[in-house]
């Protein structure tokens, strides 16, 4: 019989999925890391940092108290966190209101660490999982200032590509203004993997471009239509289709973000020392 991996951060990470190109995959990602972090022990809270919600869409959360409220200071942590999702998975929702926070908080101080500040109080996560919106907003600022660390998924086509690029422009740009601020890529993660030319050509760009090929995780994450299927049923891939490729390539996944992070896997009574993130 397997026995249950566990996964044991050493400290609360906070991890951004981002890119700048929408229909990359981001919120299934963010999801599933989320959701595959908690499967294996980890006490997660996942952030929708988007305002067209899709997180609280997914999953059948609702909340009249979201994001907004939250960044506004209208609500603390505790009234707008949903809890129970899934076992050791919460979520803090995101609805189109949000939208309106660049107007509403267009005179705050520092407003690009209000998030940031707000959950600095927060306790009891191994791990927060941000997902955010496909444009250099105010909240997706907040979030890659309140991120340790970054991971980017990135479709199997030239525009995904680049939105990539631009992801990683925009974060240089970050860290020149706040140089303070630890700001890592974990991981670029290829999407929707197949046996085409267009896989192969994007793979290959990936390869070729400076910044993004030493964080390339090769494995990627397979084409499986049992991905939309799930999400439209509000499950994840492992309540849907445990046997799929996408259920096995996403845990496989998982445990290259924990040990990126620098968790420990714990495997029954046995604890290996962490494995070193290899891209």
């Amino acid at each position: 019989m397997k026995r249950e991996r566990r996964i044991m951060p050493a400290f609360m990470q906070q991890l951004a999925v981002v890119n700048m190109k929408g229909g990359v995959g981001k919120t299934t990602t963010a999801i599933h890391v989320a959701a595959g972090l908690a499967r294996h022990g980890a006490r997660v809270l996942l952030v929708d940092a988007d305002p067209q919600g899709n997180i609280g869409h997914a999953l059948g959360v609702r909340r009249d108290r979201t994001l907004r409220e939250l960044m506004l200071g209208s609500a603390s942590p505790a009234d707008v966190v949903v809890t129970g999702i899934r076992e050791r998975l919460d979520v803090i929702p995101s609805t189109p209101a949000a939208f309106a926070l660049e107007t509403e908080l267009a005179g705050a101080p520092a407003r690009e660490t209000i998030l940031d500040r707000r959950l600095k109080g927060v306790r009891g996560y191994d791990v927060v999982v941000i997902d955010t919106s496909p444009a250099m907003s105010l909240l997706t600022y907040n979030a890659l200032l309140y991120a340790t660390a970054l991971l980017i998924p990135v479709a199997m086509d030239g525009m995904a590509i680049v939105g990539a690029r631009q992801t990683l422009a925009g974060i240089n740009e970050i860290r020149e203004l706040w140089p303070e601020r630890r700001l890592e890529l974990l991981a670029v993660l290829p999407i929707g993997l197949n046996n085409t030319n267009a896989t192969r050509a994007a793979l290959d760009a990936l390869d070729k471009d400076p910044l993004m090929a030493p964080r390339v995780y090769r494995r990627g994450i397979r084409q499986c239509i049992d991905l939309t299927y799930a999400l439209t049923q509000r499950q994840t891939i492992w309540e849907y289709a445990p046997r799929s490729r996408a259920a096995e390539d996403y845990d496989a996944f998982t445990e290259f973000v924990a040990a990126g992070a620098g968790a420990r896997v714990e495997d029954g009574d046995a604890r290996p020392a962490p494995r070193q993130a290899s891209v």
